[in-house]
């Protein structure tokens, strides 16, 4: 494992010393938002984690290793580089053998967060089943590595463009736990709310560090959800957004997008729909994420510390 492994001093120490981490990706940066918000929206979750107390850990495949917590240049090169890759876990090995640069999806970061021994993972929208999946078979990696990985995924929800419905059933079926955090509902990414009922409401980090703990001690395997809507002031209202999400879905439809492409024009093309806002949503929601993990992760081990002292006495 150390052969495809690589720590950050700063991370490489959190992890000896029992520290709480919160992993990042490095997809968001690199294909999720135009520059230079990419930069700096990469930069401020990270402060936003430092400020709860946790050390963030930004992930990605650079020079045949998986570097987990990238420096501000590194982070920077994501952020402009030409030629780097989305790698999910089947460009894992690709990627690492040819040594280029990959920038990891939510997949592919709970993957890395996984082997790294880092349990909490902040991100922006879950992938999940597309719309009409039924006829394009075209469902996220990022359901199949919840259900494998035994990490805590804090995020807006799944993103608004997918079909929300079977999403829910594809955890459900798989046992992955969808929390709504301090609400009944699932959110939606855009929106605070899809009028689907999140599996259970947890209302504090010690809450959800409690159900994280009690999973993994039983030996479960897989992670869980933690659906945690986007701030009030920042949401587009569901019906609204979904309007321009049918007309993007269409353009697409109709120019030959398919595969790992669909994601980031539907993005792309809903910002234009809706001149910027749905841009500015999705700035808010990740960072509000990071807020939300650091908290959680903080809690987490102050859950596991208090655990390992009773049972010393």
């Amino acid at each position: 494992m150390n052969n495809y492994l690589s720590f950050s001093e700063e991370v490489q120490q959190a992890l000896h010393e029992g520290r709480p981490i919160v992993a990042l990706e490095t997809t968001l940066i690199s294909f999720g938002l135009p520059h230079p918000y990419n930069l700096e929206t990469a930069m401020e979750m990270e402060n936003n984690v430092r400020l709860e107390g946790a050390i963030p850990a930004t992930i990605g495949l650079l020079n045949g290793k998986i570097k987990i917590g990238l420096s501000p240049t590194e982070i920077e090169a994501f952020a402009t580089g030409s030629s780097i890759l989305k790698t999910s876990r089947r460009d894992i090995p690709y990627v690492l053998s040819s040594r280029q640069m990959g920038a990891t999806t939510i997949a592919g970061t709970m993957i890395a967060a996984q082997l790294a021994g880092i349990p909490v993972f902040a991100t922006g929208g879950l992938g999940g089943v597309h719309r009409e999946g039924e006829v394009t078979w075209d469902v996220s990696s990022d359901l199949i590595e919840m259900a494998r990985n035994k990490v805590a995924v804090v995020s807006a929800g799944a993103k608004a463009i997918l079909d929300l419905t079977r999403t829910l059933e594809y955890l459900e079926t798989f046992g992955v736990p969808v929390i709504g955090y301090q609400t009944d509902y699932f959110a939606s990414f855009y929106s605070r709310q899809s009028g689907r009922l999140a599996d259970f409401r947890l209302d504090s980090p010690n809450a959800v560090a409690e159900v994280m703990d009690a999973q993994w001690r039983l030996g479960l395997a897989g992670g869980m959800l933690v659906a945690n809507p986007v701030p009030i002031e920042n949401e587009i209202p569901f019906e609204e957004i979904n309007l321009y999400i049918e007309q993007a879905i269409q353009e697409a439809s109709r120019n030959g997008i398919a595969g790992k492409e669909v994601t980031p024009y539907l993005l792309r093309r809903i910002n234009e729909l809706t001149s910027g806002r749905s841009l500015a949503t999705n700035l808010a929601l990740v960072k509000n994420n990071a807020t939300l993990g650091a908290k959680i992760s903080v809690a987490y081990y102050n859950l596991k510390n208090k655990i390992a002292a009773h049972s010393a006495s």
